[in-house]
């Protein structure tokens, strides 16, 4: 049950970001099989956050070898994983009903809209996702695919939707200096790039508690006051608080939406799915590949695609000199 609720995780926290994105959209009525579900909702003030998981037959509502928007480390099937059962559910809420997902009906609603994920692979994952819900539901609608150095963007052109990412692993500043790499916990000099989107959707908090060669800064500036290395929580408290005070004072609220996801489930211990080698993996690689941990904005994504086929540590010490590693700069 822990690794059922592990691996869907994920998928609830799109689904509320869909859920909640609509908000933003121009005011239409359901397609006639939505309305039933809708007048429940208006009716019973339900809360969605409060629910199960139930099976579903039906799904999943996209195949992710079809879909060319999804990386290859986030395609499970295709890279050998041997179960496909953790795909067939859906959240269903205690107190109502809510209508099945409609990806024409999502762009149709949110037309010219642009709806930015900002934050780490955990929303890297969020929003690929969405891309490839939308392409399952109009895979002939022409989509272009754009990036810079600041953030990607994927337009589904005959809606005018573009749905972009911004990677950050601290929503604030980290900046180059003649010390070396300074996390700045008072800046937040991206905001005015993600001010200008009609959805921001937020995530933040796995990187804080970095150390060594994964920690992608040497300082933190707090107040002025140049540090070494502070608490992490005291640290991650005072950054939130900057992203906080930014969002009261630069986002309009009549234009901009704004979520934040609450604190995701690490994805690098492999014990909290019955897999412990995973992290065994993870600390070889790091002493194999130093340099590569060292290098700004770069994360290991590991695909191993035999892991189920025993517990040996041979196994993963074959893994890791085959091609079954990649190590991706994000």
């Amino acid at each position: 049950m822990g690794f059922v609720t592990q691996r869907l995780c994920p998928i609830l926290l799109t689904f509320l970001v869909i859920f909640s994105c609509l908000c933003v959209a121009n005011s239409q009525q359901y397609h006639n099989n939505h309305v039933k579900s809708r007048k429940q909702l208006q009716e019973k003030a339900c809360n969605v956050y409060e629910g199960t998981w139930v099976f579903d037959n039906s799904y999943p509502l996209y195949d992710s070898s079809a879909c060319p928007h999804i990386r290859r480390e986030f395609d499970c099937q295709k890279y050998g994983r041997p179960d496909s059962l953790y795909l067939k559910y859906r959240w269903q809420p205690k107190e109502c009903d809510i209508p099945r997902f409609d990806g024409r009906d999502f762009l149709q609603r949110l037309k010219g809209k642009n709806i930015m994920f900002v934050g780490d692979s955990i929303n890297i994952n969020q929003r690929e996702s969405l891309v490839c819900l939308l392409h399952a539901a109009v895979p002939d609608s022409k989509i272009i695919v754009e990036s810079n150095p600041l953030y990607s963007n994927t337009t589904f052109e005959d809606y005018g939707v573009s749905i972009l990412l911004f990677l950050t692993h601290y929503l604030v500043d980290i900046e180059e200096e003649q010390i070396g790499r300074v996390l700045k916990l008072d800046s937040l000099k991206n905001g005015n790039i993600w001010k200008d989107m009609d959805v921001l959707v937020f995530n933040n908090w796995l990187w804080w508690s970095r150390r060594g060669p994964t920690q992608p800064w040497d300082y933190i500036e707090d107040s002025g006051k140049v540090l070494k290395d502070m608490d992490r929580m005291v640290a991650f408290r005072k950054a939130l608080t900057t992203w906080a005070k930014w969002v009261d004072t630069d986002v309009d609220p009549s234009k901009t939406k704004v979520f934040f996801k609450g604190i995701t489930p690490q994805h690098y211990n492999g014990t909290t799915w019955n897999m412990p080698l995973i992290s065994l993996v993870i600390a070889s690689l790091s002493q194999q590949f130093p340099q590569a941990f060292q290098v700004k904005e770069i994360e290991t994504l590991v695909t191993i695609r035999a892991l189920e086929l025993g517990s040996n540590i041979s196994i993963a010490r074959d893994m890791l000199e085959g091609d079954s590693i990649l190590i991706v700069k994000t």
